[in-house]
């Protein structure tokens, strides 16, 4: 059963102190203590413009992350709240609540980059907060989006220059969906006198204005990058909640009080975000627990204090070096508890114990290969294969051990009466040597009778045996009713019954032999089928990704090509106008327009 949240309200992430970004151990904890997939919903805007309102409506409370009532900005660094997902019974939602952009009192606009940047790199779902429409100003307040490229690499590089050009089609298969909330807005939704959607104000908001003037440019940048990094947009926009005062009161007002358009616009927007909001999900395909997003926070923190670029290629790499060492000790831990559970010692032979060790071992595998993800050059696996191998040999180290012990313990159980008896001089008489081999074979048959005694049955009687022939031969020396000849007779045939048993134990030394080298085979098979299925899954995984960042990159050229061509036919629209217009006034300056034909 998954672990339950008792997140009573939210905490604080990543502290933000003078300036220095920190990860709090007490929120890091509390990531590393739940297993299931998490949708990240992350919310950024200048300061004082509402944000944490959203996100306590988001988690399902009136209170929880600091509203604040003036004009200085309550919230610091990054705060979190993970609360169980209302749509998704498996899945937790986590909110980031951030601090205020263009805080007055940081005077750190380098700060706000990497908090901007942070919340992008963290989130399933961007939400970006502002007031009021989407004109210039807002586009400008927003230059954050377009130090994205500055502060987030996408690959490893060891060439500055490398990454300097990186394709957004990189960045697009890491970055969040983007949501635009806009509070307080008091326009009418219309274009050209026709009603429009919020999501088409978004997308007229963001048309590119054709030219290559620098005011152009700098009017086009935030747009290009929005369009580029963010292929997936909407935007809500939401009425003024209450006039006057009360606006300092709205975490303690009901939904009577506010106004019903405010209420109605809220309610649409976390239905979206419950609804529309991703699983956080890396390339491949990776989705994302709490223990996976502590070791994301902590990556791109730590690089940031260290003065490098987040890299997301590299935190992926980190994150699997630690999942796949996980991985490594789930599938050995699977291995022991199968084994444990199946093979009783001794087992009766080699085989049974190697039949029940691949099983293990196969089950094992496909445990490493769920947990595990970007094992490059197959490291973590070549571990698990050497662990394996080394589990089977001490498994077959303890069989051993377990049947020589087993019979050691039978034939001190079975055979102590007749060395009681030799001892009694039972056999020291006339026909006693007769008697003795015929009493030496019914205990052979009543020892080969007992059961499980494993695979060194035959080797610790022949042991045994051989550490009674003195014994056996003076009994044959005393019997006076044999003969010299008959004496040698029998001995030659207990020596040559000796020579077979040895031949019989060197011949089932190498079928064992043979037997390991084949389960070795066997194994190393069994790593290379399941690797190849995996390599096939991921490849899969790998196109689909590709097609749908090449399908996105090509949407957005032709979304692009689309408007460049409609702004040039307009262009040329209005240069027909003009010629039309000049063309009439010449013709009617001449009089031609009196002529008839």
């Amino acid at each position: 059963m998954e672990s339950e949240i008792h997140m009573t309200g939210p905490v604080c992430l990543i502290e933000n102190t003078n300036g220095r970004l920190m990860t709090n151990p007490e929120a890091l904890k509390i990531l590393s203590a739940i297993t299931q997939p998490v949708v990240v919903v992350a919310i950024v805007g200048l300061y004082r413009t509402g944000k944490s309102y959203l996100m306590n409506k988001l988690a399902g409370k009136k209170k929880g992350f600091s509203l604040g009532s003036t004009v200085q900005s309550h919230t610091k660094g990054i705060w979190m709240w993970c609360v169980s997902h209302p749509k998704k019974p498996d899945h937790i939602l986590v909110l980031l609540d951030t601090e205020g952009l263009g805080d007055v009192e940081k005077g750190d606009n380098q700060n706000d980059s990497w908090i901007f940047a942070l919340a992008v790199l963290l989130s399933s779902t961007f939400v970006y907060n502002s007031m009021g429409t989407i004109n210039q100003q807002a586009m400008d307040q927003l230059h954050y989006v377009t130090e994205l490229t500055n502060r987030i690499r996408s690959k490893s590089s060891p060439d500055e220059n490398d990454y300097e050009g990186e394709d957004s089609a990189d960045f697009v298969s890491f970055f969040p969906d983007f949501v635009w909330t806009l509070r307080d807005f008091s326009l009418d939704l219309e274009a050209n006198g026709q009603p429009i959607t919020a999501d088409e104000y978004l997308e007229y908001s963001l048309k590119l204005k054709q030219g290559t003037s620098e005011k152009d440019k700098n009017f086009n940048l935030p747009r290009l990058c929005i369009q580029k990094f963010f292929p997936k947009k909407k935007c809500f926009v939401f009425d003024r909640p209450v006039n006057g005062k009360k606006l300092a009161q709205l975490e303690k007002l009901h939904d009577e009080e506010l106004d019903p358009d405010f209420v109605r616009q809220v309610a649409d927007f976390s239905s979206y975000i419950f609804t529309n909001s991703k699983t956080k999900t890396l390339s491949g395909g990776i989705k994302v627990n709490r223990p996976r997003l502590e070791s994301l926070v902590l990556t791109y923190v730590n690089g940031i204090s260290s003065g490098d670029l987040p890299c997301m290629e590299n935190a992926v790499l980190a994150l699997a070096q630690i999942e796949n060492s996980a991985a490594v000790q789930k599938a050995i831990a699977h291995y022991n508890q199968q084994m444990g559970q199946k093979v009783q010692l001794p087992t009766e032979t080699l085989q049974e114990l190697l039949d029940l060790h691949r099983a293990s071992e196969r089950e094992a595998i496909e445990v490493f290969m769920k947990n595990s993800f970007k094992d490059v050059d197959h490291l973590f696996q070549k571990k698990l294969e050497a662990q394996l191998d080394k589990k089977r040999d001490v498994f077959c180290e303890q069989n051993r051990k377990a049947s020589s012990d087993r019979c050691s313990a039978l034939l001190q159980d079975i055979f102590s009466p007749l060395e009681e008896e030799v001892k009694a001089g039972i056999y020291s008489k006339p026909g006693g040597y007769r008697l003795f081999i015929q009493k030496l074979r019914d205990l052979k048959t009543k020892y080969h009778e007992e059961p499980r005694k494993g695979i060194q049955a035959e080797e610790i009687l022949q042991t045994y045996l051989k550490s009674k022939e003195s014994m056996t031969d003076a009994i044959l020396q005393t019997d006076q009713t044999l003969t010299e000849k008959e004496k040698e007779i029998e001995a030659e045939r207990v020596k040559a019954e000796s020579a077979q048993v040895s031949a019989n134990m060197v011949e089932e030394m190498q079928i064992k032999h043979q037997q390991m080298m084949e389960e070795k085979e066997k194994g190393y098979q069994e790593h290379v089928k399941q690797l190849t299925e995996k390599m096939e899954r991921e490849r899969a995984e790998l196109m689909e990704e590709q097609e749908r960042t090449l399908t996105s990159k090509l949407q957005e050229q032709t979304r692009l090509l689309k408007e460049r061509c409609q702004g040039e036919s307009t262009q040329l629209q209005n240069e027909i106008q003009k010629l039309q217009k000049t063309l009439r006034k010449k013709t009617k300056r001449y009089g031609f327009h009196k002529l008839k034909i």
